[in-house]
């Protein structure tokens, strides 16, 4: 659509969605009860970091992370991309404003990354583990 000219598109109000979400029992298969801001910022971390980007149908292709893929790869190459992977999986979330904090440790045949997460609600701790 073509906007008519002399209309002001400064005037335009930018609507916040609701973060009002079902809390899941992932050990029961369940929905629990419902929950805001916070909380529902940190079931939103832990299921798009546990979703395997482009795996799923029903996702669009902006949602899940992509932790596979760095088998074989250098310590440092991994680091990099793990903390490049995580910042652009949970910055597609508009209620998280930025992800600091990385600490990348290394065991085996994985790496964990851990990281603080800071919404418009308030902050919070996140972890991954990816095969590497």
């Amino acid at each position: 659509m073509i906007p008519i000219t002399g209309q002001d598109i400064s005037n335009t109000v930018e609507v916040t969605q609701p973060s009002r979400t079902w809390l899941l029992d992932f050990e029961r298969g369940r929905a629990a009860t419902l929950v805001d801001n916070l909380d529902a910022v940190k079931q939103a971390v832990y299921k798009a970091l546990q979703t395997e980007r482009f795996a799923y149908l029903i996702y669009n292709a902006d949602y899940g992370a992509e932790l596979s893929g760095l088998t074989g790869k250098s310590s440092g190459i991994v680091e990099s991309e793990l903390r490049r992977r995580i910042r652009e999986t949970l910055l597609q979330d508009d209620r998280i404003s930025d992800v600091v904090n990385f600490a990348i440790a290394f065991g085996g045949d994985s790496a964990t990354a851990t990281f603080t997460v800071i919404s418009i609600f308030g902050s919070i701790q996140g972890e991954v583990t990816a095969n590497v």
